[in-house]
Order: structure tokens, then sequence, then C-alpha cells
């Protein structure tokens, strides 16, 4: 296992130019592709699922990734993160409209800097900061900042996965550095042992804290992630899936141990996934069954793979009639008038929330019905 390092390593390369510097800045490490993947030229099987709605479109947040949260008063949100403006942008989610934004570019408590990943447990929301390279802590509605933690150890911080233990929040970062002045080539193997990092946040007195307790990530041909952004667990089965958006070796989903951090040997999708494996969620039934959900960030329409959730076994495909480009996504199991059965959320594009009746998506992939 990897020992934790302060920073992710840097190649001795010459200063790159000011435009050349700041373009990289705004370009992702996965969007390098000379011709943008289309699902219309792609021939993949799949169902076509209408969208519950659409968000009004706001391109100048360039919104990545969504969770969602059960206010007191029931009614359902949808907390956004917007790399562009640094802000969380909340929306009502059961009608798309949206309710408002907080914090704002800045790397004081409070602030933030490129968000990206974001999940909710319980009455807290965790929101990676790629640029200011940590994880901020904010608690629900008032999301006043409760704790930074990460800045000496995550190079450029993208994805996260948090569930409640120990009496406190298990968090499991990926950290996406790279080599080289414009921050695009892809380390040697042998220096992908920290891709991950694991947390246990606590909270004691009314003040929370978080000690490093691992850094893993393989470091073979066959289970190193180069490209690492999403990651999610599944506790009831000991396994974490983390999105290989690295095109060069082959795009997927990889199995590793929850509880260990190995590989397991395993990967998913890699004879489905055409452009790059991007958001992941997952449905997690009462008896231990279920469905996984994979994005494949299609251009000009996003496709959402199913694999069961036990087997990993592919059961099919579904896109939306517009939701395209892809990041984070979400699927929140609690049903309400509105959404009976529950909604999958996913990001459109860089500027909206698409949202799917999980009823539409069960019926149109014949899904077994699941207990909560």
């Amino acid at each position: 296992m990897a020992v934790a390092c302060s920073r992710a390593p840097q190649a001795e390369v010459a200063p790159a130019s000011a435009p050349a510097a700041a373009a990289a800045a705004d370009r992702e490490p996965d969007e390098q592709a000379e011709k943008d993947p289309l699902l219309s030229e792609a021939q993949v099987p799949h169902e076509v699922v209408a969208e519950a709605f659409v968000t009004a479109a706001s391109p100048a947040d360039n919104l990545d990734s969504p969770a969602s949260w059960i206010a007191p008063d029931g009614k359902r949100w949808v907390i956004t993160t917007a790399k562009k403006s640094g802000e969380l942008v909340v929306f009502d989610g059961d009608s798309g409209q949206r309710l408002r934004s907080v914090g704002g570019k800045g790397s004081a408590p409070g602030q933030l800097d490129r968000p990206n990943g974001i999940a909710v447990v319980g009455d807290k929301v965790l929101v990676v900061e790629r640029d200011n390279h940590r994880v901020q802590v904010f608690s629900l509605p008032g999301f006043e900042s409760l704790l930074t933690f990460g800045a000496e150890d995550l190079g450029k911080p993208y994805g996260l996965w948090a569930r409640e233990k120990d009496g406190g929040i298990e968090v499991v970062v990926s950290d996406n550095y790279m080599l080289g002045a414009d921050e695009e080539t892809v380390p040697p193997l042998a220096d992908l042992g920290h891709r991950f990092r694991r947390y246990q946040l606590q909270e004691q007195g009314g003040t929370w804290s978080a000690r490093l307790l691992q850094s893993f990530g393989d470091t073979g041909e066959a289970g190193a992630i180069r490209i690492a952004e999403s990651v999610f667990g599944d506790p009831a089965h000991d396994r974490l899936l983390l999105a290989e958006e690295d095109t060069a070796v082959g795009t997927r989903l990889r199995e590793y141990g929850l509880a260990d951090g190995r590989y397991r040997g395993r990967d998913i999708g890699a004879d489905l996934y055409k452009a790059q494996a991007e958001g992941i969620a997952l449905q997690a039934c009462a008896d231990g069954s279920g469905y996984w959900i994979g994005t494949d960030q299609f251009k000009d329409r996003s496709l959402f793979h199913v694999f069961d959730r036990q087997t990993l076994e592919h059961v099919g495909a579904f896109a939306g009639k517009v939701t395209a480009n892809t990041d984070g996504v979400w699927l929140d199991m609690h049903g309400d008038a509105r959404f009976p059965q529950g909604v999958f959320y996913a990001l459109h594009d860089d500027q909206a929330v698409a949202a799917f009746d999980w009823r539409d998506v069960a019926k149109a992939l014949a899904l077994k019905e699941c207990a909560q």
C-alpha cells in the first residue's frame, strides 16, 4: 500500500505560457479527443426515456455534479456543483426550479474553487474542490462550513463517495494528479498508488475533524486507474466501482474492494463503454439486490448503462431525449407525490440538471421493483 504524500509529483518541464496554462486549467484531463464521440454513430443498443424535466440552462455556472437531500419540510433539493462560479446551485428536486446559490469563488471557509464531486450524508453535504486541493463539509439546510480537509494530501481531487460509519463519516476521494506543466500527462504506473484517499470524519464537542486512513490505487497494468474521477461504494457487497476514463487503455469501470482498496481483477463494461466512463450511481435495495448505473459521456446524448448490483452483469442501457455530455449523476430512491419510486438526476451539457422518473427507467428496461 502506498504511503500518503503531501502533493502529487510534478515533471521537470518548462512552464506553460499564460494562455496555455489558463486553457489547461479550464479543461479536464479527459477532454483530449480530436473528435467528440457521438451516440448517434456508436450503434449501441439502448432505450430512450423522456426526461421528467430539464432545468433552465445556466452555462455561466459550468455545472458538474448533483446530489439530493430531503429538507425538513419534505421538499427535495438537488444541490449541484458549479465549477466556473465556485458555487453550489440548489434546485427544487421535483420541479427543477432554481432556488438559490451559495458559496462563491475563493479559499476561505464557505468559498469554493472549481467544485466537482459532491455527496450528501445525513444533513451534511461534502464537496470536492479541485483547485483548492481539498474537500469541504457543509451543514444543511444553512450551508454552514464545518470542515475543510485533504489539502496536505490531495493534488487534483475530482470525485468522492461517503457514508455514515463508526459514528462519523467515511470518505473516499479520487485524486487525478497528473504530470507536466499542463497537467495532462498520466504518471508512470508505479506512481498511481495513491489515486484514492480514505478519510474518517468525526465530530466531538461540536467540532469536526478528519483523519487520513489510507492511500491506495493499483499500480499494475490491468488494475491501475490512469484518469480518475467518479467513485462509488457498496458496503453490503464490499465493493468500490471506479471510473477509468482513459480511452487509450479502454474506458470502463474497475472493481476494487471497499474494505482493503485492492483491485479485484474484474472490469465492468469494457466492451460497452464507447465514449468515457463518468458518473456512477447505485440503487441499493434492502435485500441486497438492485442496480448500478454508469454513465457513458457521449457529446450528443449521454448513455446510461445499468448493471445488476450483485452479479455486475449488464441488463440494458437508456438515454434521454436531450440529456448530453453528462458528468455527475445521483439516484434518489425517496418516494414522493411527484416521483413515487424515486428519481435519477444527470447533468446536462455543463449547464442544466435533467431528471428521470425512475418508474419510466424501470419500465423501459423491465427492472425489478426495489424494497427500501
